[in-house]
């Protein structure tokens, strides 16, 4: 039977979660600001009318947000990802198959669904969503991923579609191709972009009828594979179970530059807690910890950066232990007189937590371990993140090293102080 896949994505997300709780901002230009209030992450559609870029320091448009009123944000990624469980917890009320892409984005196989109309599955689905949940998406749906990353793409466009285009079986999808511009197709990138415009291909059309022998010497495997995805032949199943990762890295980028070394060290232990918590969430323990730490980059005058590896004795998760080994990596890399802007901690080398090889004279109680652990992980998920946490991350609210964000909107879902008053 021929596949059917759906790409949900949501419009302007980190923007649409801002104006679930605050609807004056409906029809407004808004962004989202990076941390330390420092560039543009998200912007709403009213906003990129007026030229704002993804990516732009926010003091480049100050008088743009001045002229015309723009709504600015700091990052709310506690906010974000629980507006973003929700969406996906209401996508599996409509398919058991899913593979959360992104924060924002899912593929579903709405393969067994065929008997019923897509398109107007499609629009339940969204109309659903946006009940539920009040965000707003776009749904592309085809034989393939590729096809209906296109087809969602055209429909966050085109008036018609209502937010839902429906490519399978379609007379529409040699037009869809057409208007579709190379480098818009999932996988080509500027490189590749700019190589197939030489050789005049411009649009997806004229890359799904390409030489397959030509493509295949320029861009390999992958490129055939694309070819093929685009004809409707699906090459990249659902992963609905992602492979695990092969590292984790928490780093920041300072506000101010720092050259204490207390600071650093309640940084870089509060960088590990946070990569603890994420190997625990994986079910994963790390056997190498790598810290390091780097001057301004922009200032080539005093430049300095360094990286510390310390292969752990035992591979481990805990967090007072990887703590421990953050603060013997900034001790082998902190250099006294120097003005720091970032700092940072990797886990490599990740092993399934029940692989763990123990040395003969180990003093640590694993199980003890793993329950203080588990307690720590359940108290900071039921009544909040840092509930509980390590005295090493500092018990001070300014501290130097503390990423900005100061124009947060309250965390509407996830603190019972912060919930939304009805008057």
């Amino acid at each position: 039977m021929p596949s059917a896949l759906a790409i949900v994505d949501c419009n302007n997300f980190y923007v649409s979660c801002e104006r679930v709780f605050n609807p004056r901002l409906a029809g407004k230009p808004v962004v989202v600001l990076s941390n330390n209030d420092g560039c543009v992450v998200a912007r709403s559609n009213e906003a990129k009318a007026l030229g704002i870029k993804m990516g732009v320091p926010v003091f480049q448009i100050s008088s743009l947000i001045k002229t015309h009123g723009v709504q600015v944000f700091s990052s709310n990624y506690a906010l974000y990802a629980d507006m973003s469980q929700r969406i996906m917890n209401t996508l599996s009320g409509f398919t058991p198959d899913i593979e959360i892409y992104s924060i924002d984005e899912a593929f579903l196989d709405l393969s067994q669904f065929k008997r019923y109309d897509l398109t107007d599955y499609g629009h339940k689905i969204r109309s659903t969503i946006k009940q539920w949940t009040g965000i707003p998406v776009s749904i592309g749906i085809a034989e393939t991923k590729t096809l209906a990353k296109i087809a969602n793409k055209i429909a966050k466009k085109s008036v018609k579609a209502e937010g839902v285009l429906n490519l399978t079986v379609s007379p529409y999808l040699n037009r869809a191709l057409e208007i579709t511009d190379v480098g818009d197709v999932w996988g080509i990138g500027r490189s590749y972009s700019g190589f197939l415009k030489k050789h005049g291909i411009h649009n997806a059309l004229q890359l799904r009828d390409a030489d397959d022998k030509f493509i295949k010497k320029r861009m390999g495997i992958t490129g055939v594979r694309l070819l093929q995805e685009l004809r409707g032949i699906p090459c990249y199943a659902l992963e609905q179970f992602p492979s695990p990762k092969k590292g984790i890295t928490v780093s920041r980028t300072f506000k101010n530059s720092i050259e204490s070394l207390d600071d650093l060290k309640e940084a870089l232990a509060a960088y590990a807690s946070i990569g603890a918590e994420k190997l625990r969430k994986e079910h994963s323990v790390a056997g190498v910890i790598m810290v390091f730490l780097m001057t301004n980059r922009f200032k080539k005058e005093n430049y300095y950066i360094n990286i510390k590896t310390i292969k752990l004795p035992v591979a481990t998760s805990d967090t007072s232990e990887l703590i421990h080994y953050a603060h013997e990596g900034l001790k082998a890399v902190y250099r006294k007189g120097y003005l720091y802007k970032k700092a940072g901690v990797m886990f490599k080398h990740l092993y399934p937590e029940n692989q763990i090889q123990a040395d003969l004279f180990n003093y640590i109680d694993f199980k003890r371990s793993k329950k203080l652990m588990q307690t720590l992980d359940n108290v900071n998920k039921k009544m909040g993140s840092d509930t509980l946490k390590y005295a090493a991350t500092g018990l001070t609210n300014n501290q130097k090293w503390k990423t900005v964000f100061k124009r947060r909107s309250p965390s509407y879902t996830t603190n019972w102080k912060q919930l939304v008053k009805v008057s």
